[in-house]
């Protein structure tokens, strides 16, 4: 049996698609810019500036992270900045609690701009919002492993999660736990830099802690996928 939708109700929905599109735009063009601009070299510098900055170099290195993570820029330079200019074990604290502050900033911003006008389109469709329910209920399970997946980038993350109804303990908490292997990995390999020039740049074959981390990586990103479709499946099951 179909029912006809409303021309109230198609217009709703052209409407949500038309906004979806736009913020896709949005992203694609700031994106874009970001790849465009000399970035590493930016970074470098913005490093070589903090570097002499001594006890304040700590609080210039988390804005600096905080606002990379908003704009859509990268962190992997920061973050193998950060083992460079302050060795694995203080570069690995700041790294870990300067990447979960950029995180919940991203997340923050995704769920006060855009968060409300999701809701009531998912209000609107029951299914959609029976898996919203359960990836609330179940959201750090699946922010932890997406974390620990070389193949979901942090940035997309950021925002993509803050539009779902995860709580931001559970959001921040997963994050953090779920970021820190590729953290010490990269601030380890930051630490053995010669000079700031050398940063992002891989001579030689991969090392075994690099290999561990992408095998291990590339299972986290089969189990979120499996973990997420199963429980789409029960979600969905249930409403019918």
């Amino acid at each position: 049996m179909t029912t006809n939708k409303s021309p109230d109700q198609r217009s709703s929905k052209s409407l949500f698609w038309a906004k979806v599109l736009s913020w896709a735009v949005v992203i694609i063009a700031i994106i874009a810019t970001t790849q465009a601009l000399p970035l590493k070299e930016l970074a470098g510098d913005l490093l070589v500036a903090i570097s002499v900055l001594g006890w304040w170099g700590y609080l210039a290195y988390f804005l600096l992270y905080i606002l990379a993570s908003v704009c859509f820029i990268p962190g992997s330079i920061l973050t193998l900045g950060a083992g460079f200019l302050f060795g694995v074990v203080k570069g690995s604290l700041l790294v870990s609690v300067s990447s979960t502050a950029g995180a919940v900033a991203a997340f923050w911003v995704a769920r006060h701009v855009a968060r409300a006008r999701i809701a009531e389109w998912i209000a609107k469709n029951p299914r959609f919002a029976a898996v919203d329910g359960a990836i609330a209920r179940e959201g750090w399970k699946i922010v932890f492993m997406v974390r620990l997946s070389p193949l979901f980038p942090f940035i997309f993350l950021n925002y993509a999660l803050g539009l779902t109804r995860i709580s931001l303990r559970d959001y921040a908490l997963a994050s953090w736990l779920g970021m820190l292997p590729a953290t010490l990995m990269y601030v380890y390999l930051g630490s053995l830099a010669q000079e700031l020039s050398q940063l992002g740049i891989k001579n030689g074959a991969r090392t075994p802690s690099e290999w561990f981390f992408y095998v291990a990586g590339l299972l986290a990103t089969a189990a979120v996928t499996l973990y997420v479709t199963r429980l789409a499946k029960t979600a969905l099951a249930e409403k019918i």
